[in-house]
């Protein structure tokens, strides 16, 4: 779900971009795929060919996905299901 999300406010930061009108802030655009919506981020910098040229932006979006991938490796160990079953 947060893919899809992250996906369709790149599409609408893009429309905003072309129209010369309010964008969404890219540390939201960030956040999103911190939260898990990085392979919607992903697809949306192909899809629209957004963000796609910012060095700066891109560097940081692919940090959000090491960090999503060490979370899901480490949730693996014993140590993270410890945590995650104790959490939900």
């Amino acid at each position: 779900m947060v893919s899809l999300v992250t996906f369709l406010s790149y599409g609408l930061d893009k429309r905003a971009a072309k129209k010369g009108k309010r964008r969404t802030p890219e540390r939201r655009l960030h956040l999103l795929a911190l939260a898990g919506g990085w392979p919607g981020a992903w697809l949306a910098q192909k899809y629209y060919r957004h963000k796609t040229q910012k060095t700066e932006f891109r560097f940081m979006f692919w940090l959000t996905v090491l960090f999503n991938l060490g979370a899901l490796m480490w949730m693996q160990t014993a140590d993270g299901q410890r945590l995650f079953v104790s959490l939900f």
